[in-house]
């Protein structure tokens, strides 16, 4: 406990959306550091995000009151910082600003943005003011699923619009390094363990012989067919593609560098769709054989053995890759349990398939050092339990990813960024600054390309006149893990943690003729009701293709459904989508697929 009497102001953990309680990832001050304003003090750690909590002003740490592993909210208490004197502050601001080194863009980090100098050089304010090389009505900055649905949107609305993006392929990081691609290597995955799983029910395939220059060319193929598509959309609907990085100069100009050079946009309204980038951990260094998923999904080699540091969806999603591939993988999540947030009912079929087909999955403990050496690298861990320093061929760095709020000079349009990055909005996904609107990952949790494509259009159609809100009920989560998880609504975590009232019916798979049919019997499907309307609150499901079968439940919390109209409604059998109605009949007490002992 703290001394009240210990000088220094105090430093709170500012507002985590919708997370209450994540883990301190990182302390990266110690008492008596002279830190500057903005430095980060802790990192904290969610499913697909890790955040840092910044100094609001100048000075020297004092005390730290937070350790490493320590789960905390809004408002905890992290540090007292001394301020630093008038006269000192007054003597640094004087003192020449040294602008930020760019972030070095490995050859992983494809898709990231480097964090540009927002201070404003030579000429800063003549550029700002010059007159443009280009005007267009509505301006997208960034062209993943967020960005080109906005710009098709509001052109398909009749308006002129510039699509900016500095990468040479449309669609993003979602299609170019992240759902698509992934997505791909899974199916691959998939086939080959149940080609496996065959053998046990008379069927032999043999060994699957594994070319990866020729799977890594059909992953390719997939994703330029869809980014040839996307370029033919634009071209149809006559969006101006613009190549370049881009940065705001005013309210009403970007500067954006090309290949050709520099030119000014100027622009009426903007949408800001510029997404996110992996999260690199404190202290890991730059080495080939250490990869963020960017460079995991090229497939440069397959490793006899690897780590993945970080056991939310992205780094699950990567090891069943890689673990179908042959690679003998581990997985070390800090947090108590795997994909922090989800139901751990949820999560324990997927957990108990993980550990039996990994070499280790390690879960409360955390990755101490990590050291290249000429045979691999050597990974040393903290924490109950923690195993002896082990060699790894590869290893896979997935702890989440950093919002590019700060990577575009956004304040030189007056447009807020807080300290983590994200840029708030309102319903209609306005910023501050009413004509720039923002959406996406930089918008705030979750981070899924979903959102950004519904808040896209939202915004789009308030750009051209019309009066929208961006007022979704739910938003599915999916993990395409093997086996699936998919929740959306309310969870039972959530409920427990909020002192909410639910119902819930559930239906184990083990009782499906189709899942049995499939020879995965570990699944299953659970609705959470209101218990006085019986409306739909949430799901969650665990089994093959959860994430095609949560999209029902979606439509049924949209809907105002209730478990009578989810159980009357005829579903074709035998199908897995029967587990739907199944577990809202088990909740009415219809159920005749099980015998359930009436309630007394």
């Amino acid at each position: 406990m703290s001394d009240p009497g210990t000088p220094g102001r105090e430093v709170r953990v500012p507002a985590l959306g919708d997370f209450k309680d994540v883990p301190v990832i990182a302390v990266l001050v110690q008492p008596g550091a002279v830190i500057a304003e903005n430095d980060p003090l802790v990192t904290l750690e969610s499913d697909k995000a890790t955040m840092d909590v910044p100094a609001p002003f100048a000075g020297t740490v004092v005390e730290v009151l937070v350790k490493v592993g320590e789960r905390i909210g809004e408002g905890a208490l992290v540090a007292r910082v001394a301020p630093a004197s008038s006269s000192a502050a007054a003597v640094a601001a004087a003192a020449p600003a040294t602008p930020p080194a760019a972030a070095p863009v490995r050859s992983g980090d494809t898709v990231r943005l480097r964090q540009l100098d927002t201070a404003p050089g030579p000429g800063a304010a003549a550029r700002a003011e010059a007159v443009a090389d280009v005007t267009l009505p509505l301006v997208v900055l960034g062209a993943g699923p967020g960005g080109y649905t906005a710009a098709f949107r509001a052109a398909d609305l009749g308006l002129r619009v510039g699509l900016i993006e500095r990468w040479p392929t449309l669609g993003g990081v979602c299609l170019n390094v992240g759902c698509i691609p992934s997505k791909a290597l899974l199916h691959a995955a998939k086939v080959i363990e149940e080609a496996g799983a065959m053998a046990q029910l008379g069927v032999s395939f043999g060994a699957p012989a594994i070319d990866l220059a020729r799977l890594s060319g059909w992953k390719r193929r997939i994703v330029a067919r869809l980014t040839s598509g996307l370029n033919s959309l634009a071209k149809q609907r006559k969006v101006e593609v613009l190549r370049g990085e881009a940065r705001f100069l005013s309210p009403h100009r970007l500067e954006l560098k090309g290949e050709a050079g520099t030119t000014v946009v100027g622009f009426e309204q903007c949408i800001v769709a510029v997404g996110s980038e992996p999260v690199r951990l404190p202290g890991v260094p730059d080495d080939p054989r250490i990869m963020d998923s960017t460079a995991a999904l090229e497939l440069d080699g397959l490793p006899a053995r690897l780590l993945v540091i970080g056991g939310g969806i992205i780094g699950l999603e990567m090891a069943c890759v890689y673990s179908a591939l042959g690679s003998r993988v581990t997985v070390v999540e800090l947090s108590p349990g795997l994909i922090p947030g989800c139901d751990r009912d949820l999560v324990r079929p997927l957990e108990k398939r993980l550990r039996a087909e990994y070499e280790a999955i390690y879960t409360g403990m955390k990755v101490a050092t990590v050291a290249p050496e000429a045979a691999g690298v050597r990974v040393t861990f903290d924490g109950s339990g923690a195993p002896a320093p082990q060699l790894y061929d590869k290893v896979l760095v997935a702890v989440g990813r950093r919002p590019n709020g700060r990577a575009i000079a956004a304040e030189t349009a007056g447009v807020v960024v807080d300290e983590r990055g994200f840029i708030p909005v309102d319903a209609q996904l306005r910023t501050n600054v009413p004509h720039i609107f923002a959406i996406g990952d930089v918008v705030g949790q979750p981070m899924l390309a979903h959102k950004a494509t519904h808040e896209a259009k939202v915004a789009a159609e308030v750009a051209a006149g019309q009066k929208r809100a961006f007022d979704a009920r739910v938003i599915p989560s999916v993990a395409y893990t093997d086996p699936e998880i998919a929740w959306a609504g309310l969870t039972e975590t959530e409920a427990q943690a909020r002192g909410i009232k639910f119902g819930k019916g559930a239906f184990p798979w083990i009782a499906s003729g189709r899942s049995l049919a499939l020879n995965r019997e570990e699944g299953f499907t659970k609705l959470l009701f209101d218990p006085e309307t019986h409306r739909v609150l949430g799901a969650g499901i665990v089994g093959s293709n959860a994430g095609e079968l949560i999209a029902e439940v979606a439509l049924a919390i949209e809907m105002g459904a209730d478990a009578a109209d989810v159980g009357l409604t005829v579903h074709p059998h035998p199908t897995l989508s029967e587990t739907v109605a199944f577990a809202a009949e088990a909740f009415e007490g219809t159920l005749t697929d099980l015998y359930l002992p009436k309630k007394s």
